[in-house]
């Protein structure tokens, strides 16, 4: 069989020179797969289920890159404490962060908007579809821009309870209890009366427990159950009039985004976005099941009337207005989410 191998050997002088005429030879391709490492802090503890899918959005991003862009994945505050992310991104201490814009709307106002909307948006599609189909997006990015960081994408799901030590039937009930809220939330039920304290995250259980708050918005029904609060507050409110839909970000240093290279942007965003529906799913058929854990813990679920908080929009409405603190961009946000909530036959 000696005589093919010329012809063996002729096949490949030519592939090789075909490689290097289309630059892929050997030495250059390594050059060219240069693998980026950066750092990101999450908004959740570890072992958590939203962190298990930031786990899976930074395995997806490597998967999507050929492995050669690794984020490494910090729980909260363990780089930073939590309120100090912010500054943190935005010095380059650090490269991406998982956030809640709400924490930040005292200074900019936009991000009221690009957080939650109480008593705005029904559903996590409708909020999601806002950003993706009508310009949510790149408004979000315009108003995280002054700050030297590059809003990514959104990671939406739906309702957050309220938990409460005392029980809360109806808006009226609201007047004078003392609540955990952060973003717009804080405007609109400071508007219903609430004395609102902006506590972190991590800081809802032990505040409740102390009886330093009544009551506490916190994240979805999983997660918050996985906190126990259902030890330390024995009342959960439906629905989440106050936060019915719930927007958190990835945001990254701009300076350290305009470096990668298209392909690694383009995975932060799918991998974002895929995360983003592939949570709200998980979120929907453990919700379906956790009421009954609740129960099982000796907590009540009140849930309030369609008309009891209907009733309550328009003054919600006034606050959404106060919150743009007249602010060009955040108007400019909130007429556009006006307008699609109407279009979408959610205001009359």
């Amino acid at each position: 069989m000696a005589h093919h191998a010329p012809a063996r050997r002729n096949l490949l002088k030519t592939a090789l020179a075909g490689a290097a005429a289309t630059g892929l030879a050997a030495p250059q391709l390594a050059r060219a797969q240069a693998t980026v490492t950066w750092r990101m802090q999450a908004l959740w503890d570890g072992g958590t289920t939203p962190q298990k899918f930031e786990e899976k959005f930074v395995a997806r991003v490597a998967e999507l890159t050929g492995g050669r862009f690794r984020i490494n994945l910090f729980s909260a505050g363990q780089i930073v404490p939590a309120a100090q992310a912010f500054d943190a991104v935005r010095g380059g201490a650090f490269e991406l962060m998982k956030t809640f814009d709400g924490y930040e709307a005292g200074k900019i106002p936009a991000f009221a908007f690009t957080s939650t909307i109480p008593f705005g948006f029904a559903e996590g599609d409708e909020y999601e579809a806002w950003f993706y189909e009508k310009g949510g997006l790149e408004m979000a990015r315009q108003a995280y821009a002054p700050a030297g960081l590059h809003y990514i994408a959104p990671t939406v799901y739906g309702q957050e309870p309220l938990h409460s030590k005392v029980p809360i039937r109806k808006m009226a009930d609201l007047a004078g209890k003392k609540g955990r809220f952060v973003g717009l939330a804080s405007t609109v039920m400071g508007a219903f009366g609430v004395a609102v304290a902006p506590l972190p995250t991590g800081e809802v259980y032990s505040a409740l427990d102390k009886g330093v708050i009544d009551m506490a918005d916190r994240g979805d029904l999983t997660a918050n159950f996985e906190a126990g609060l259902a030890e330390v507050a024995k009342y959960v409110i439906l629905p989440g009039f106050h936060q019915p839909t719930t927007a958190t970000a990835y945001v990254a240093n701009r300076a350290a985004h305009d470096k990668l290279p298209a392909e690694f942007k383009a995975a932060l965003v799918l991998a974002a976005r895929e995360v983003s529906s592939a949570l709200r799913q998980h979120i929907l058929v453990s919700d379906a099941t956790v009421l009954a854990k609740y129960q099982a813990k000796g907590c009540e679920i009140i849930r309030f009337t369609a008309a009891d908080v209907a009733a309550a929009r328009p003054k919600a409405m006034g606050a959404w207005r106060t919150a743009t603190k007249g602010d060009a961009l955040a108007t400019k946000i909130l007429d556009s989410q006006v307008a699609f909530m109407k279009e979408l036959g959610l205001l009359g």
